[in-house]
């Protein structure tokens, strides 16, 4: 189809532009202002000051926030909880996900197995139950009672199979006729091109399990083992740096809660803005472009 550059086509994609470029400014407008919140003097924030540039620019909150051994505690179980929670979850994910993808013909009683999995996002247990299982099987203040509960998303797997049932059928038929087994084709056939697939869900897991923070509040008994979530929640609660840890005088008179708060926010935030130029690139990509050669 030709798209003819009339006069209203130019004035409906810049009006788009701008609409979108405003959304975005929306959007980082917050975090644009934590950021100069954290690099700005106890003074100027108090003042309200401060918008989107720093004033009295300094480093104190951040100095103080590399000296508070919580901080960097719960930051490592973060990085652990997410480490092991997205290698776990993916593993599992994708077993479940490749033999429900089959038809009841391939797979005998494929939609029972599969109603067991839907019944889970319908009905749970509840909190309490959830709560005696976890500390019935002793992982209670322990990184995996953060893990395990939440192992298996059947949402994730859910989009995983439907994936897994646009993949032609011709490529696993040729698969078995070379001799491949079901995991041979899964691990040689299906995954490679699952690409888009694997890293949206993957992108799910990972921020799913950095963001959660109710499981440690509930689970943790130790301040050092909670997650960083937790711990900022039980920081923006209480909001005071009565208990701040330090001698430093001149640090102290510069800093305060919300200027502790806004840092410590920004750096929870640099592991995602890092992981997710990586993985967007696969939101663009054909799924099942070039897999067929006929």
């Amino acid at each position: 189809m030709i798209i003819q550059n009339t006069i209203g086509r130019k004035a409906f994609v810049v009006a788009n532009y701008t609409l979108m470029v405003l959304l975005s400014l929306t959007c980082l407008f917050p975090i644009i202002h934590m950021l100069a919140m954290s690099l700005s003097s106890n003074a100027a924030v108090s003042a309200g000051w401060v918008s989107i540039w720093p004033r009295e620019f300094t480093l104190n909150s951040y100095e103080y926030i590399m000296k508070n051994a919580n901080f960097a505690h719960s930051f490592v179980n973060s990085l652990k909880r997410v480490f092991l929670g997205s290698i776990i979850g993916m593993f599992l994910i994708i077993l479940a996900a490749y033999p429900l993808s089959k038809s009841n013909y391939k797979f005998r009683f494929r939609s029972i197995y599969a109603w067991f999995f839907v019944i889970t996002m319908i009905f749970n247990g509840g909190l309490i139950p959830t709560f005696m299982v976890v500390k019935a099987t002793g992982l209670m203040d322990g990184i995996w009672a953060l893990i395990l509960p939440s192992a298996v998303n059947v949402f994730n797997i859910v989009l995983m199979l439907n994936f897994f049932r646009t993949v032609p059928g011709e490529l696993e038929e040729s698969a078995q006729m070379d001799g491949a087994g079901n995991w041979r084709t899964l691990w040689s056939i299906y995954l490679p091109i699952s690409k888009p697939s694997l890293a949206t869900i993957l992108l799910f897991t990972i921020i799913f399990h950095w963001n959660a923070w109710f499981d440690g509040l509930i689970y943790m008994n130790s301040l050092s083992n909670y997650p960083l979530q937790t711990y900022l929640q039980t920081v923006i609660v209480s909001k005071s740096i009565e208990n701040l840890n330090t001698s430093d005088l001149t640090l102290m008179s510069s800093i305060s809660d919300r200027t502790i708060m806004a840092a410590q926010m920004f750096i929870s935030m640099v592991p995602i803005f890092c992981v997710y130029p990586f993985l967007q690139k696969y939101f663009v990509t054909g799924l099942t472009l070039g897999s067929i050669k006929g």
